[in-house]
This record gives C-alpha cells, sequence and structure tokens, in this order.
C-alpha cells in the first residue's frame, strides 16, 4: 500500500542527488524552541526558556513581591488533528509554568519571609503537525522562511549604459521604515521611504 507522503520513482536511471528532507527545518526549529522532551533542568538557555529567563524574576514598585520562574511544562493537545480540522479549532498544546511568590517583612529587607510555589495555566501553543504545518481555526497553515538583510547602513554603486555612476545608499533599522537615497544620470540626490514613490533630497 502506498502513502500519499510516500514518493515512487518509475525513472529507470538512478537519481544523482538524494533529496534533503526539507521538513527539518521546520521541525528542528520548533523542537528547539519548545524542547519539550528535554528535562526541566538541561534545557538549554534558548526558544521558550530564554524567553522566561529574560523577563523573570519580576518585582513589584514597592519591592516586597517578587515572582520568580522556575520550569515549564507543556501538555499533550486536548483535540487531535483531524478534530480540530473538523471544528475549526486551533491544534494547540496548554503551557504551565512553575512560578514562586515571595514577599518580605519590609521593603529594605534583604530577605524573604514567605514564599508560595504553584503551577500557573499561561495559555496554548499552536502545535506542529508531523508536515511542519500548524492547524489555525481548522485551517492548515505553514510557515515561510525569509532572509531578512542585517541592520545597519549599506553603500552601493552601478554603471549606467551611459557612463554615469549611480550611487545609492540604505538605512535599514532593527525596526521601522526603510530609508534610500540614490542618485541618478543628472547627479540629483532622491530619498525613498519603504522603496514608495520617491521625492528629492537636494
Amino acid at each position: 500500500m502506498v502513502r500519499l507522503q510516500d514518493r515512487v520513482n518509475f525513472s529507470k536511471s538512478k537519481p544523482l542527488l538524494e533529496y534533503p528532507d526539507l521538513l527539518n527545518i521546520q521541525l528542528n526549529a520548533y523542537e528547539d524552541f519548545l524542547q519539550e522532551d528535554v528535562s526541566p533542568s538541561k534545557r538549554k538557555l534558548q526558544g521558550l526558556q530564554l524567553a522566561f529567563h529574560n523577563n523573570f524574576p519580576i518585582e513589584d514598585p514597592s519591592s516586597i513581591f517578587q515572582l520568580e520562574f522556575i520550569e515549564y511544562s507543556i501538555e499533550k493537545p486536548k483535540y487531535n488533528e483531524d478534530e480540530c480540522r473538523e471544528r475549526e479549532l486551533t491544534y494547540a498544546k496548554p503551557l504551565k509554568a512553575k512560578l514562586r511568590l515571595s514577599s518580605k517583612a519590609e521593603k529594605n529587607s534583604e530577605d524573604y519571609i514567605d514564599s508560595v510555589e504553584q503551577d500557573v495555566y499561561l495559555g496554548n501553543i499552536p502545535a506542529m503537525t508531523s508536515r511542519g504545518t500548524f492547524i489555525i481555526n481548522g485551517a492548515e497553515r505553514v510557515i515561510v522562511t525569509q532572509l531578512h538583510r542585517s541592520p545597519g547602513v549599506f553603500f552601493d554603486d552601478a554603471l549606467h549604459p551611459n557612463g554615469t555612476r549611480i550611487y545609492t545608499a540604505r538605512i535599514i533599522p532593527f525596526r521601522g521604515s526603510w530609508v534610500e537615497f540614490i542618485t541618478d544620470i543628472h547627479d540629483v540626490l532622491y530619498a525613498y521611504i519603504d522603496r514608495k514613490k520617491k521625492f528629492p533630497a537636494t
């Protein structure tokens, strides 16, 4: 019996190259993000573990209470993939975190006199299927990887067919709009914002 995901090659010549498993890019990245099968004490400082580490501990404005993160756990999805498609649900896993709330007797005191630990339900994390997809509201979605230019200032030049040098400068911020300056064959400087309509900058 041939399954849908199996590839059958009817050609007589053997393939020269092995096809890479492109799904591994998505699956491995998702596993590294969650570290679901790794013991809490052995998790690397990456992905979800790094997000908790960067945001905890949290103190109140009076510096009397402190909320610490201890570890997180991910439970099995409540509904399977087929049920989520039929009921138009999101295929997700419940996320819980063990937190510790400590309190001081006085603001200037350095020692905490009381602490309480408890598992807190934080929400659901979309679960990835074996095909590297997500099921959101019953519809199957896929993440398309993109290449992003690093933030910074970039300079370039090119030779116009009439022999004039065209110079370009791009300012790419970490967040926000791109700004681009370019000269034309008459040495007039123009500016673009987000690669939209140009306007003279001279």
